[in-house]
């Protein structure tokens, strides 16, 4: 065998990187030496839309200025009519806001080590942030840990219910478009040593610049800070990754919190008056608006049935705990109340239906919802989507009256302390004409799409007080079939 010199051997013996790199090459047949992320020629004469550009950093910064301009309409316009002043220091404040999150988002993308994986984060932000920002901008929604909850446990149905023609236009145009144009952007081959010295370079100066715009207008921005802390929630790609992120450490961080605890202590029954057995029913609404009923003031008749029965007391002080099924329905049940309630920490506690179960009522959970977010995992659940109806059923969806199909029969034969409760689809948005049979469209003419930005307000109005009426008449059903119980049970 022939000897091998020192220096032969060594240049013989690539780096990790470079092995990677000459494997990568090899099994695309591309010459020695040909950058992984540089543009084939030969390619480019197939599909010659290739960009150039120069370097990694200003790729990056291209990026976060498109994110930060055609993305962000809405976060925008929600920033300048809070801190909006015809004053050299509004403007200040304006313009050293827009400089520190081009830089934190451009540095963010130059974090990557390789520039395939700069270009896989790219893309992979442009899609998140097309969505993002057309459900802020469609629906006013915020991207904070709440919403990307609701999301996260989401179902199939609700996503049927926000998919339209403006989604998939925005998607396709926004999203999926740019993010393979990230490929097609060709950069000049470079040494690793050179790569990283160029972004430290970009990242010491871009540091140095947003440091100076945030001390320059420091006290815009603890106003801004303090005053105004959702808004930033509607920043694309930014609220939706951080709220993940987030999400993700508060969930791993609380995960073990041991057995469940019961702040009330054990539950008992109090022996009722009568032989007969107590039966309760809870009825878990969703997205119903006081503003929208009848029995609160409301000028339309939205709640007739229950407007005429003399024995309704309406309550009129009630506040939701959050905006979203996922706070919401944990909430209600939680012995935190609404003040201190988390969902993590409510996961440590037992729930209203766990001292029911364990003050010797049987209980039911029955739902025509996207779930019960927990809240039912130790008691008797139905969920009516898995048996529909043809009936009360559409494709995706039942009407809430599903609910009650069978409850007569069951109370016939009910012999212990019973509590039922019903999670109803009720006014989910933004398909309200799917909430509510066609005989039941009683305001019109009613919005019939899921895109309520074609829909008059007066349209959207009619849509929503439908389904009030409808869920009005589904309350009136439930008296009606507890009454006719009246012999049996309390």
């Amino acid at each position: 065998m022939p000897a091998v010199s020192d220096r032969t051997y060594c240049e013989a013996r690539p780096a990790l990187g470079g092995f990677c790199e000459s494997l990568f090459n090899r099994l695309l047949k591309r010459p020695k030496g040909h950058s992984d992320l540089e543009i084939n020629p030969k390619r480019e004469e197939r599909w010659p839309t290739v960009i150039h550009c120069p370097s990694d950093a200003l790729l990056a910064f291209g990026v976060s200025f498109i994110w930060l301009t055609l993305y962000n309409f809405s976060f925008w316009e929600q920033t300048i009519g809070a801190m909006w002043r015809p004053s050299l220091s509004g403007v200040a404040f304006l313009t050293s806001l827009f400089v520190l999150v081009l830089c934190v988002q451009a540095l963010l993308l130059l974090l990557a080590p390789t520039r395939f994986l700069m270009r896989a984060a790219a893309s992979a932000l442009f899609i998140i942030a097309s969505l993002s920002s057309y459900f802020v901008g469609t629906y006013g929604v915020l991207m904070n840990k709440d919403m990307l909850r609701n999301a996260w446990q989401t179902d199939a149905a609700e996503v049927g219910g926000l998919i339209n023609v403006d989604l998939l236009l925005h998607l396709l145009l926004l999203g999926v478009l740019p993010a393979v144009l990230v490929w097609r952007i060709a950069l000049p081959p470079a040494r690793w040593k050179r790569q990283l010295r160029q972004r430290l370079c970009v990242v010491a100066g871009a540091l140095i610049v947003s440091a100076g715009g945030v001390f320059a207008c420091s006290a815009n921005f603890a106003v801004y800070l303090r005053e105004h802390k959702p808004i930033r929630f509607a920043l694309s790609p930014a609220a939706p990754v951080s709220s993940a992120a987030g999400l993700v450490a508060h969930h791993h961080g609380g995960a073990n919190h041991g057995p469940l605890q019961d702040p009330g202590g054990v539950a008992q029954r109090i022996a009722a008056p009568h032989a007969k057995p107590l039966v309760l029913f809870i009825v878990v609404g969703e997205t119903a608006r006081a503003a929208n009923f009848q029995l609160g003031g409301y000028a339309r008749a939205t709640t007739p049935l229950l407007a005429a029965m003399s024995d309704v007391v309406y309550f009129d002080k009630a506040t939701a705990c959050g905006t979203s099924t996922a706070v919401s329905v944990p909430c209600i049940f939680s012995p935190l109340g609404r003040e201190r309630f988390d969902v993590d920490e409510a996961d440590r506690y037992t729930n209203l239906l766990d001292s029911l179960a364990e003050a010797g009522f049987d209980v039911e959970w029955r739902d025509n919802n996207a779930g019960c977010k927990g809240v039912c995992a130790r008691v008797r659940t139905v969920d009516y989507r898995d048996w529909p109806d043809a009936r009360l059923c559409e494709e995706a969806f039942c009407y809430d009256e599903i609910m009650l199909t069978d409850l007569a029969a069951r109370l016939r034969v009910m012999r212990r302390d019973t509590v039922i409760v019903f999670h109803q689809i009720g006014s989910h948005g933004p398909a309200y004409s799917e909430r509510y049979p066609a005989a039941f469209e009683r305001f019109k003419p009613a919005c019939s799409s899921n895109e309520l930005q074609h829909c008059t307000a007066q349209q959207l109005i009619n849509a929503y007080d439908n389904t009030i009426a409808y869920t009005d008449h589904v309350l009136a059903r439930q008296i009606e079939i507890l009454r006719g119980a009246a012999n049996r049970v309390d």
